[in-house]
């Protein structure tokens, strides 16, 4: 049985290198939303975008982050790691710019999105910055993996991805099941 997972990540930027990963068929992931389709949602504000994540969050087991250049500040992803930990989900990420666009083109790699959120060490509560008050708390890219894949070339980095996904997405969920909500 493949796993269900909700993919996340920079619409703008990324869509075209998120689609091939998508494509690989390993798991089974939310069903893919055209460029209309989320500005629809866009127009409607914050509150109908989170409630899209929500619905289309609900029963996934895991959240895939794939991570383009500029995915770690994209306030919608951050949203989609922060709510996938407070509900038990698993979270991986997969660098994704040694993939190729629409224009035959790498992009540069991005920041690791994990290193914005720490989780407090008594009760897992996840928060997002970088203060004194986060010191006595684990940095989520600690726990949570950010995996790049072993390849240059777009066409091996694509292989190396899918055929390392499933477990990918298999330690996440193990690694959040050791994390009580």
């Amino acid at each position: 049985m493949k796993r269900q997972v909700f993919y996340s990540f920079c619409f703008a930027d990324d869509f075209w290198r998120t689609q091939q990963v998508r494509n690989i068929g390993a798991i089974e992931g939310n069903a893919p939303t055209s460029a209309n389709q989320w500005e629809t949602v866009k127009r409607q504000g914050d509150a109908a975008i989170k409630k899209w994540i929500d619905d289309n969050m609900k029963n996934r087991s895991c959240v895939v982050v794939l991570i383009g250049t500029n995915t770690a500040d994209r306030k919608w992803v951050k949203y989609e790691i922060k709510r996938a930990w407070e509900t038990g989900k698993g979270v991986v990420g997969i660098y994704i710019d040694r993939l190729k666009n629409q224009d035959g083109k790498q992009s540069l790699k991005g920041d690791n999105p994990f290193d914005k959120f720490f989780i407090d060490k008594t009760s897992n509560y996840i928060t997002e910055g970088d203060t004194a008050a986060d010191r006595d708390k684990k940095r989520l890219s600690s726990v949570c993996q950010a995996y790049s894949p072993l390849y240059i070339a777009s066409a091996n980095a694509y292989k190396d991805i899918a055929e390392k996904l499933p477990d990918l997405v298999e330690d996440a969920i193990n690694i959040r099941n050791q994390y009580p909500k």
